[in-house]
């Protein structure tokens, strides 16, 4: 519940695996923990995949959650399972996992493994589309050379599920943006099989979370102990990324750092304390991207709005705020569920919570001889 109440803006829930004697479907329901490391919110057995159990499974860890609603909750193609997150989380943002797309396309069609071109536009697709124009052109591309109309026309009414460039208005920690969705998925099933009883798999459900306590206990050692190394200088806003993220989300800002070198800024125009550029790369005009920048309150905002979807600034507003000498990332770009302080409620709860230390008296008993 710790965990839901910090990391629980996104769920990722998976049932495309039955791991068991009994036929049962597993339905872990996994989030993603401020070290990019899965961390696990619940799991259910359901007998079938009907939109009645599906609505009864999601009512019943919402319940047990406090009731508190995901922002984004992602899932694989299934109609019943759709029908009922909408039902169960009406504001939430329902979204695909690319992974599963992804993976239905290697299924479906064997050419995606024989044709580089169809591979590489696909996943181009799927992962790096940063526009809607930009999607449109590449998804256009595949329909004039090649022929699986009814898959793709399917796939393609989904889009705003799953394409990025359409899904930008929502948080999804990135994951719509990038391949990390594998690893939220087949988050037990890899240790089980059919023949598993019920009590094999609480054993093995068992020792998976307490793996994965043990690698957030490693990660949060290494945060605190650890100085993060990087090939850049590590000075101004990319010092102060190292100090407040953890290892691993200071990878990603320090991947948009390094593209922000390449852009090049333009200054369109000037209203009162606000400014608005176009910032690109040279070599990808298409890239460029529109930039508001207000003095006074160092408030910067992008048309790509990675901010929003992902939490960590783009590269276009690396780029402005570099350009203004601004040496820390201004307080309300940190979000909190990615920094090396992420559960400092939990840590406060357990040091309130320690047994006060008891003081005794000692009394002397007379001496009588």
């Amino acid at each position: 519940m710790e965990d839901y109440g910090i990391f629980g803006d996104i769920v990722v829930f998976d049932t495309t695996y039955r791991t068991n004697r009994y036929n049962l479907i597993c339905a872990p329901i996994v989030g993603i923990n401020n070290h990019w490391n899965n961390c696990m919110f619940g799991c259910a057995f359901i007998g079938d995949e009907k939109i009645e159990s599906f609505v009864w499974l999601l009512q019943t860890f919402t319940k047990s959650m406090g009731g508190k609603s995901p922002i984004s909750i992602f899932t694989d193609q299934d109609a019943a399972m759709n029908n009922a997150t909408n039902q169960v989380f009406p504001d939430s943002r329902h979204r695909l996992c690319v992974w599963h797309l992804h993976q239905n396309a290697i299924t479906g069609f064997g050419a995606f493994k024989q044709d580089p071109t169809f591979k590489k536009t696909f996943n181009y697709c799927l992962y790096k589309c940063v526009t809607v124009v930009e999607f449109e052109t590449n998804w256009r591309s595949i329909l004039q050379q090649y022929e699986w109309e009814e898959w793709f026309t399917n796939v393609y009414d989904l889009r705003e599920k799953w394409c990025h460039a359409l899904s930008k208005d929502f948080f999804s920690a990135g994951i719509l943006s990038s391949q990390r969705s594998e690893s939220t998925n087949h988050a037990i099933g890899y240790r089980a099989n059919r023949t598993t009883s019920l009590t094999d798999f609480y054993r093995l459900f068992k020792g998976t979370i307490q793996r994965w306590r043990s690698t957030e206990k490693q990660a949060e050692f290494s945060c605190s102990k650890s100085v993060a190394s990087s090939a850049l200088p590590l000075s101004g806003l990319l010092k102060h990324a190292s100090e407040v993220y953890t290892l691993s989300l200071f990878r990603d800002f320090e991947e948009e750092f390094e593209y922000s070198i390449a852009t090049t800024a333009k200054l369109i125009w000037k209203q009162g304390n606000t400014e608005f550029y176009d910032v690109s790369i040279d070599e990808e005009p298409w890239s460029a991207q529109r930039v508001t920048y207000i003095h006074e309150s160092q408030t910067v905002s992008c048309t790509c709005k990675n901010f929003e979807a992902s939490g960590w600034l783009c590269y276009h507003c690396i780029r402005i705020l570099h350009l203004h000498s601004v040496n820390r990332i201004p307080e309300q770009y940190i979000k909190k569920r990615w920094t090396k302080s992420a559960k400092s409620s939990v840590w406060n709860k357990l040091e309130n919570e320690k047994p006060e230390e008891v003081q005794y008296t000692y009394t002397l008993a007379p001496n009588h001889g």
